[in-house]
């Protein structure tokens, strides 16, 4: 078995602790919502990470009057990691930058949340890509991991 089908594998096990909708992965946080964004955008700033948005949903739907649990999106990126993948498919540049969603279910219980970059291979039909691909799984994986656990 190839190493990057090894690191594929072993990512895919670490970064797949529920997966709601397709295509997404959900990982639960052990803080706030408030708490786990700010971790976040703290680890993403660390690994010399772009941020070029972080908004707030909740905040914005408090402000027309419609009530929403917490939910806000932090967009991000690299173009030393996304511009290669779009050298492989551009059409993946419609999913790109980065995002990662911060929201609260029903429980209370606060998750980050962000797309498969699988998911994207398959919609996109990005060949030839595969150590890129490994390389964004990996870095998604553990930077949603630093940001929700202690």
């Amino acid at each position: 078995m190839s190493k990057i089908m090894i690191i594929a594998i072993l990512t895919l096990h670490i970064a797949i602790p529920a997966i709601a909708a397709e295509g997404v992965f959900n990982i639960p946080s052990s803080f706030s919502a408030e708490v786990t964004a700010d971790r976040m955008e703290k680890v993403l700033k660390s690994k010399g990470m772009t941020i070029f948005n972080r908004i707030n949903h909740s905040e914005a739907a408090d402000k027309v009057g419609i009530p929403l649990r917490d939910a806000e999106l932090i967009i991000f990126g690299n173009p030393k990691v996304g511009s290669p993948l779009m050298q492989c498919q551009q059409t993946v540049a419609i999913d790109l930058p980065q995002k990662v969603l911060i929201w609260k279910d029903e429980q209370e219980q606060v998750w980050l949340s962000y797309n498969d970059p699988r998911y994207l291979k398959n919609r996109h039909d990005i060949t030839g890509c595969e150590e890129i691909l490994v390389k964004i799984e990996q870095a998604l994986a553990g930077l949603t991991r630093a940001a929700a656990t202690q």
